[in-house]
């Protein structure tokens, strides 16, 4: 089942079009990795998705329903979440606070699932009333990943979530990703670290110029002698 397609979206800044005619599509269960150079586009195409840039032209369809336009507080409801790569926790908040604010549309009780993102990452559970401003950047980008998680999203959309974290931290996040997804959310991930990215990629894109350059498994692009050379330093 395809749980989102974006078709051939022009978008950008004021006047400035960052990107013309991308494509990208998501099944269901999928991890799909948008790798490229800085500049290609790949966060803008993030922020045309979940409504913070409204498409010059295009459609973004979730599940089949179109979606284009929509604010971000509405695509929220329709289910899907975005963790962006800075300002994506409340420093001044506590590790729970946090987590309730992603909760901000739930009207039952979310307990519960704030203690299924303290069973995903268990060092929040023993921080939970230390403030965000006060943690390390792995934490905070749990904190982030767990916040985003509240509302039990069919579709997670990460921006760069290795971004300045130490070595051993990008292996434990790259994992934490895997366990998301295999709870059954499907996820698009931007992210510079090109190499990881693809190894968990069921799909790949390759962003140049705000363009679609390549696609194809994250298994194919990873041995492609072209995305090597390009992009994986090989």
């Amino acid at each position: 089942m395809t749980i989102l397609t974006a078709k051939d979206i022009i978008s950008g800044y004021t006047k400035v079009d960052i990107l013309y005619n991308v494509n990208i599509k998501v099944e269901q269960g999928q991890i799909v990795s948008i790798i490229g150079p800085n500049g290609a586009g790949k966060s803008t195409l993030l922020k045309t998705i979940f409504g913070i840039l409204k498409p010059r032209h295009g459609k973004v369809e979730l599940k089949g329903e179109d979606i284009t336009g929509l604010k971000p507080d509405k695509i929220v409801q329709k289910g899907i979440s975005y963790v962006p790569q800075v300002d994506n926790v409340f420093p001044s908040l506590t590790i729970r606070e946090n987590l309730e604010m992603g909760a901000f549309i739930r009207n039952d009780d979310y307990s519960g699932r704030i203690e299924d993102i303290y069973t995903l990452f268990p060092v929040l559970k023993d921080k939970s009333n230390q403030k965000a401003s006060q943690l390390s950047g792995g934490q905070r980008q749990m904190v982030a990943m767990g916040r985003a998680l509240m509302l039990d999203p069919g579709l997670l959309l990460l921006d760069e979530p290795s971004a300045g974290l130490a070595p051993r931290l990008v292996s434990m996040i790259f994992e934490k990703i895997i366990e998301i997804n295999a709870s059954g959310v499907a996820m698009i991930i931007v992210e510079q670290n090109a190499r990881e990215a693809l190894k968990m990629a069921d799909h790949g894109y390759v962003l140049a110029m705000g363009k679609n350059v390549l696609d194809d498994t994250g298994e194919a692009l990873l041995t492609s002698e072209e995305v090597g050379r390009l992009y994986l330093g090989g």
